[in-house]
């Protein structure tokens, strides 16, 4: 199993089949590099011409080092995010399967360790699962040593990073094994390891109680829906989150059918429902002073003889009536199901995280996530992101986008105008949260990388909003 330990030692004398060092112009001084070995390693980089660049690397084989190979990464200004950067792209040029690695970057703070430790495990992130190879099958990763760090910045590294490495699984998992039920067992597993609640809604409650978006969603698949409701919830919680997220655990667009093409990442529609859960496991293991609530609104979107239909008026949790002109546009059904259940508990705030609109991409890319919502919770998602060095942008929710929005037979229909349709969908959700101070996350292409790996970014699932919404939490507890 992957560990993660403070060294205090000369780094040039730990055994490891690696040593991370930062170059920023020179191979970088660690206190813990003593100065003739740097000298070395600097004159044998010197010969590869490494770069200053965040994320470059080079490697040499150990020259006065107990590692193997030296791995010198650029590390370009030293903040934060490039150091988390560094860290990342470096863990990946440590070769194949490695049981042991020295972290030796110029952290100054506890901040800046933390953001280290992260990267090396965000970027070391492998998964194999499905592969045939038994070496491959079998290695459970290194151990980790980081240079300088305190327990305390470790831990919460630790805690991050199992989050988002734990999101990414769940999304990386083919459809044929991840399917509604699947993702409400995984989450009553992890009630069995960690201080949360599970609940979990089937069909039949689901048809009981009128959640009318994921069951419509829902109905073309063999395999049924689920609503499931993870909390933590501590006796000193300063204040109440929930979150909302989706989880369709594969589109195929239902009778609006996708091409071909754009099914082959759909198993990421999921992403937010992932986040969701893994953020309030997060939470809990930093036993952070602030009640979390998830929802994971999950269904399977199949075309059948059972599926909804175009012109179909769905009825949504609390009573709205939605005229479904396109099945493709499923994911605001289920999450409007989600957020009007989850506004009944009064909580502070609601946010709902989703890989909701192509449009998003079309607007900021496959790098940078969409937020839109109240003004003040938007701008404190905003601000978490910025501290974490994760690329949200600000987006408006223009009031005359609700008149498109308006049926004929229905009280609205679940698609508007297609100029600007991150935000009509914004303005669809926010029919369903009331007067709750509500923020929505369009994570749609940020969260599935489908280009090559970058900084601690692999190919496939991203683990998107994890580590924004984590930090959004910390501001909630005063921390």
């Amino acid at each position: 199993m992957t560990s993660l330990n403070a060294t205090s030692d000369s780094v040039s004398t730990i055994d490891a089949d690696a040593l991370i060092l930062g170059y920023d112009g020179d191979v970088t001084t660690h206190p813990q590099l003593p100065e003739d070995v740097r000298a070395t390693i600097a004159t044998a980089a010197g010969m590869l011409e490494p770069s200053a660049k965040v994320g470059s690397t080079v490697v040499l084989p150990g020259i006065d080092v107990s590692a193997t190979r030296v791995v010198i990464v650029g590390i370009g200004d030293g903040s934060e995010g490039d150091l988390r950067i560094a860290a990342g792209a470096a863990s990946r040029a440590c070769g194949k399967r490695p049981s042991s690695v020295v972290v030796a970057l110029p952290a100054s703070d506890d901040v800046a360790a933390s953001a280290v430790a992260e990267g090396a495990l965000m970027g070391a992130y492998t998964f194999h699962d499905y592969k045939s190879d038994d070496a491959l099958a079998s290695y459970e990763g290194a151990d980790w040593h980081i240079a300088g760090a305190s327990d305390a910045a470790l831990k919460r590294a630790s805690i991050l990073a199992a989050a988002v490495t734990g999101t990414r699984d769940l999304v990386n998992t083919p459809p044929l094994d991840m399917f509604p039920a699947s993702v409400a067992e995984a989450a009553q597993g992890y009630a069995q390891q960690f201080p949360v609640d599970v609940e979990v809604w089937d069909v039949e409650r689901l048809a009981q109680e009128g959640f009318g978006g994921i069951l419509g969603v829902g109905m073309g698949s063999s395999r049924l829906p689920r609503l499931v409701r993870i909390e933590w919830n501590p006796a000193d919680a300063k204040s109440s989150v929930a979150l909302v997220g989706k989880g369709i655990t594969f589109d195929t667009g239902g009778i609006s059918l996708k091409p071909p093409k754009g099914m082959e990442t759909m198993k990421s529609d999921m992403s937010g429902a992932a986040a969701v859960l893994h953020i309030v496991l997060a939470a809990a293991r930093a036993e952070l002073p602030v009640k979390v609530t998830g929802w994971l609104c999950l269904a399977e979107n199949m075309p059948s003889a059972t599926a909804q239909r175009p012109s179909d008026v769905i009825r949504i949790y609390g009573g709205k009536t939605v005229e479904v002109m396109n099945t493709d546009a499923e994911g605001r059904l289920v999450m409007a199901d989600g957020l009007a259940r989850a506004i009944e508990e009064d909580p502070d705030v609601v946010l709902d995280i989703a890989t909701l609109t192509g449009a998003q991409g079309v607007a900021l890319g496959s790098r940078t996530s969409g937020v839109m919502g109240d003004d003040e919770v938007r701008a404190a998602v905003v601000a978490a992101a910025d501290s974490v060095d994760e690329a949200f942008w600000p987006m408006p929710l223009p009031e005359y986008l609700r008149e498109s929005l308006d049926s004929k037979v229905a009280d609205l229909r679940n698609i508007g105008d297609p100029m600007g349709g991150m935000l009509s969908a914004g303005v669809f959700l926010k029919e369903f949260v009331g007067d709750t101070p509500w923020a929505h996350l369009d994570i749609a292409r940020p969260a599935f990388n489908e280009s090559s790996p970058w900084g601690f970014t692999p190919s496939g699932a991203t683990g998107a909003s994890v580590r924004t919404m984590f930090r959004f939490l910390e501001t909630r507890a005063g921390l």
